[in-house]
């Protein structure tokens, strides 16, 4: 199971059926990013694909009849039109179109009418209508999926769609399992499951051979595990996340003081970076260690090529330069990357932040962490991004405990930032289930402190080990060892559940996924299981912080009438 192989394979096809000749892409604003995100544009020039161009933006009607035109668009109603209008009056000499999701017979009729001059060679469905962001881990790009905690439609109707795109990539019928308790689960898992039975002659693959389980579909919410989005990260990916933010494999770096022309915004891939696919959940430290040993590499070869003392020498020169080319890129670039990540932490504090996030969210020791909090708060030097998350933490651990102070927390947070009304919402964001089992089940190492191994190459880097387990972490381990599941995590429809673990699992988690959630699942992976998992989008603390305020909005005051005060944020602040 890998997403971002499943799409490449789907793209390959549709390139390929083609057949020979030059050939160009017409995409749409979701489908450009699909396409980018498994495929470099060198790779896409190799297969004949010399122009790229949107539909949806306005572009020349010079005519360039000797291209094929491969369109690959959602099938949308504005796409729809759009496409009509070009077929009514052909740019190219024919057309091949690819919707990346189902289609209804009576837009393919709509097309055929206007096809006028007879230039559409193929109309096909093909499931890529998702963003595949690591082999294992997928988004839909839905930035924020509630309002009033409750599904705002349109994004209900793209969770849905993306959910089916996923299931018909790897040709699945799964068994259906949501959260018990959370409305939003269970309405994305009847919507998926009534799509799943209107379209029974997609979903007719072959069962699952002597009495084995089904794959499996469950559906998770954010609003069950507020914690892992809001603490800071130590794997690479996710720590660039956290401090730089990925969108869509790229980051901009243009605010980072001395970085060059050509890395204000650098590309993350999987696919085209071998350092990154490695390095990926490498910590801190590690990935100190790691770039100081590929900058070693890299000096030697650099040395290498400076020897050209004879025509064997010149000839190996002009075989490997684009290697070398490649890996200074390569070094270059998380150099620069790492260096940032470096700064930030120490600027930030984020040792010491870190540390005690951790410690509220893996144990409780009121009197001394509500010291700990009252003291960075007031401390100039922890900024008030950080501020405000170790009082959302303290917030949502003792919001019922006796000697709970978190108004007066929030007198210190808005005299710094302004940002006390986010805590109000936070409380009111987090789920019952949350409320009654989030501090309860989290687990924790002997060890209570981060452990801090000095890398002795590199002074002042540090690896630092989380202590903190997402809940996902102990939902997996429930699935994969077969547990009854029946009373938290309900099956959709009048399927009979299995006793037996599901082969292969797909996670969703409405409301965002996190990296600290994909690494659960890559470790799991490891052990070989087969699971992917995927969210309405990818969050980092900042993310989720807006997620909740969007999804917050319209909800009336109940966990925190105590807090009157702090509901409206100050005039002129979001």
């Amino acid at each position: 199971m890998n997403v971002i192989r499943a799409i490449q394979q789907y793209v390959d096809k549709m390139i390929t059926d083609a057949g020979p000749g030059m050939k160009m892409l017409l995409m749409d604003r979701e489908t450009i990013s699909v396409v980018s995100m498994a495929f470099a544009q060198s790779e896409m020039l190799m297969k004949e694909v010399f122009l790229f161009e949107r539909i949806d933006v306005e572009r020349s009607r010079e005519r360039l009849k000797y291209l094929k035109c491969i369109v690959f668009i959602r099938p949308t109603r504005d796409n729809i039109m759009l496409l009509q209008r070009e077929l009514r009056s052909p740019k190219f000499g024919s057309y091949y179109i690819n919707f990346s999701n189902i289609i209804p017979r009576t837009d393919i009729k709509e097309l055929a009418e206007s096809d006028e001059s007879e230039s559409v060679r193929e109309v096909r469905e093909i499931y890529a209508d998702y963003l595949p962001v690591n082999p294992n881990l997928f988004s839909l790009h839905i930035p924020s999926c509630l309002q009033a905690l409750n599904w705002k439609p349109d994004a209900l109707e793209r969770a849905a769609q993306g959910l089916v795109s996923v299931l018909l990539s790897f040709k699945f019928r799964p068994a259906i399992r949501f959260r018990a308790g959370s409305t939003a689960a269970q309405t994305l898992a009847k919507k998926v499951h009534e799509t799943i039975n209107k379209e029974t002659a997609l979903f007719s693959f072959r069962p699952p051979e002597d009495g084995a389980a089904p794959p499996l579909l469950l559906i998770l919410d954010r609003r069950d595990d507020p914690v892992t989005p809001l603490l800071n990260q130590w794997t690479y990916q996710a720590m660039v996340h956290e401090l730089l933010t990925i969108n869509k494999q790229r980051v901009d770096l243009s605010g980072v003081n001395g970085v060059p022309k050509d890395l204000k915004e650098v590309v993350l891939s999987t696919e085209q970076d071998e350092f990154y696919a490695k390095n990926l959940y490498a910590n801190f430290g590690e990935i100190a260690s790691t770039i100081k040993v590929l900058m070693d590499e890299f000096q030697r070869k650099a040395n290498d090529q400076r020897k050209i003392e004879s025509i064997a020498d010149m000839k190996n020169f002009v075989e490997t330069y684009p290697q070398f080319r490649k890996m200074s890129g390569t070094v270059t670039k998380h150099l620069v990357l790492i260096s940032e990540l470096s700064v930030q932490v120490g600027r930030l504090q984020l040792f010491e932040v870190s540390e005690l996030e951790q410690e509220i969210a893996c144990r409780a020791d009121h009197s001394t962490q509500l010291q700990r909090v009252k003291r960075l708060v007031a401390d100039e030097k922890t900024s008030p991004w950080n501020a405000l998350r170790l009082v959302l933490l303290y917030a949502m651990r003792y919001e019922r405990h006796a000697n709970c102070d978190t108004s007066g927390l929030l007198k210190m947070l808005a005299d710094r930032s302004g940002k006390s009304h986010i805590v109000p919402r936070m409380l009111e964001y987090i789920s019952t289930v949350a409320r009654q089992e989030l501090f309860n089940t989290v687990k924790i190492t002997d060890a209570v402190k981060l452990t801090r191994n000095l890398i002795k190459e590199l002074k002042g880097v540090e690896n630092v080990y989380v202590q903190h387990e997402c809940v996902l972490k102990g939902t997996l381990e429930e699935v994969i060892k077969g547990r009854p599941l029946d009373a938290q995590y309900p099956i959709m429809g009048n399927e009979v559940p299995y006793r037996r673990p599901p082969s292969e699992v797909i996670v969703f988690i409405v409301g965002g996924a996190t990296y600290e959630e994909s690494l659960a699942v890559h470790r799991y992976n490891q052990e070989g299981h087969k699971i992917v998992l995927g969210g309405t989008t990818i969050h980092n603390s900042e993310s989720f912080i807006e997620e909740v305020l969007s999804a917050t909005v319209g909800v009336p005051f109940k966990h925190s009438r105590s807090l009157q005060q702090f509901h409206q944020p100050p005039a002129g602040t979001a």
